[in-house]
C-alpha cells in the first residue's frame, strides 16, 4: 500500500502532512489532519467505513493542536487555516482552533454540504465542520497564473507568498497550497497524488494507492490531468519542492522525523 512496508498482510503507514506557516502577524495552518475530538470520540465523528478500512492512528500527541503546543504556541494563536479539501483526514481538527478563519474553495464547501452520495457521507463529516463560522471561500472566476498553472487564487488577508492552487479531481474543490520561502517555493498538493513516484519521469504507484485514488476521485479526467500537470511542473521547475499529503517518505524528508513520531520541542 505505502510502497515500503513488506508483505501484503502488514499494516501500511501513510502520513497526514500539515504545515504551520509563520508570517509577520499571522500563524497559518495548512490542513488540520484529525483533531482532538476525533481522537476522543472516533465513532461519533468518523465513519465506520473509513475507521475499518484505514485504522487511523488515533493519538492525541499526533494532532496538529498538540504539536503546535510543542512549538511554543497555543491553538488560539492560529489565525488562519487553509484547507486543501474537506475530507475527514484533512479537516478533522478545525474545532481545535477557535480563532482561525478557514480558507477553502467555494465549490468544495458546497459539494461537501450536499452529501450527494453514500461515499460523500462517509468522507465529508459535518460533525467536524458543520457548526463552524468564519469561512472565506474562493470561486474560479477570479484566478491568476503561477508557474504555468492557470487557476491560482490569492488568499484574503494573507500575504502574497501563500497561494491556493486549484487542483480538482480528488474532490470537486480540491486545491494545493503554494508557499514562497526565501529562495524557492513549497507546494503541498494535498491528495492530487499519493505516491511520490507518480511525479517521476517514469511514473508508478502502488496498486493499493492506485485503487484508493480511483475509489475516492470525483472527476477522473480532472484528477489525471492535474496529476500530469504537477509532474510536468516538478520536472521543469528547479526552485520548487512538491509534495503530497500522504506519502511517508516525502513527509520524513521534509520534517526530519518518522511519521509515527510526534514533534518534540528541543
Amino acid at each position: 500500500m505505502d510502497g515500503r512496508t513488506p508483505g501484503v498482510l502488514s499494516r501500511a503507514a501513510l502520513a497526514c502532512h500539515c504545515l504551520l506557516v509563520e508570517t509577520g502577524d499571522r500563524l497559518v495552518l495548512v490542513d488540520t489532519g484529525l483533531g482532538l475530538r476525533d481522537v476522543a470520540h472516533p465513532r461519533d465523528r468518523l465513519s465506520a467505513f473509513f475507521l475499518g478500512l484505514l485504522s487511523p492512528d488515533l493519538r492525541a500527541e499526533m494532532t496538529a493542536a498538540r504539536q503546535i503546543v510543542a512549538l511554543g504556541y497555543t491553538p488560539a494563536d492560529v489565525t488562519d487555516i487553509v484547507l486543501t479539501h474537506l475530507d475527514f483526514d484533512h479537516a478533522g481538527g478545525l474545532d481545535d482552533f477557535p480563532n482561525a478563519t478557514v480558507h477553502l474553495r467555494a465549490i468544495e464547501q458546497e459539494a461537501a454540504a450536499r452529501q450527494r452520495t453514500w461515499l460523500d457521507r462517509q468522507r465529508f463529516r459535518p460533525q467536524q465542520w458543520g457548526s463552524r463560522g468564519r469561512w472565506l471561500t474562493y470561486d474560479d472566476a477570479r484566478t491568476d497564473s503561477w508557474m504555468g498553472l492557470d487557476a491560482v487564487s490569492g488568499l484574503r488577508g494573507l500575504p502574497p507568498e501563500i497561494l491556493m492552487v486549484h487542483l480538482p479531481g480528488h474532490t470537486h474543490g480540491h486545491a494545493g497550497v503554494a508557499i514562497r520561502r526565501d529562495h524557492d517555493w513549497l507546494l503541498l498538493a494535498g491528495d492530487a497524488y499519493f505516491d511520490a513516484r507518480e511525479m517521476h519521469a517514469r511514473p508508478c504507484c502502488t496498486p493499493g494507492l492506485r485503487f484508493y485514488q480511483w475509489m475516492m476521485e470525483k472527476d477522473r479526467r480532472a484528477r489525471l490531468h492535474n496529476r500530469d500537470r504537477l509532474r510536468e511542473l516538478a520536472l521543469r521547475e528547479q526552485q520548487l519542492t512538491l509534495f503530497c499529503s500522504h506519502d511517508p517518505g516525502q513527509f520524513e524528508a521534509l520534517a526530519g522525523r518518522r511519521i509515527g513520531d510526534p514533534l518534540v520541542r528541543l
